[in-house]
């Protein structure tokens, strides 16, 4: 019997609802990344972030200088809240 083609089985994934779908041959545990959410993207950047602006305000308790600027930058921000109420 001579096969004249073979069929790539590819398993799909996603434990995310759908937000990343992998793909994978049978057998393997190599993913390729074939689908993913620009929601969720976007939601990963905002929750570095906050990881960031926490890692911040945690360094500014003992770097003055960093400490000035946060509070700078919550002043700032108090001037710009005031003029959209």
């Amino acid at each position: 019997m001579i096969i004249k083609s073979v069929e790539e089985i590819l398993i799909f994934e996603s434990s995310e609802g759908g937000k990343r779908v992998y793909s994978r041959k049978p057998g393997e545990t190599t993913r390729t990344l074939i689908h993913e959410d620009p929601a969720l993207l976007e939601q990963e950047t905002e929750n570095q972030h906050w990881l960031l602006w926490r890692d911040i305000l945690h360094h500014a308790k003992d770097n003055p200088a960093l400490s000035d600027v946060i509070h700078q930058a919550e002043m700032i921000y108090n001037l710009i809240k005031d003029e959209k109420e």
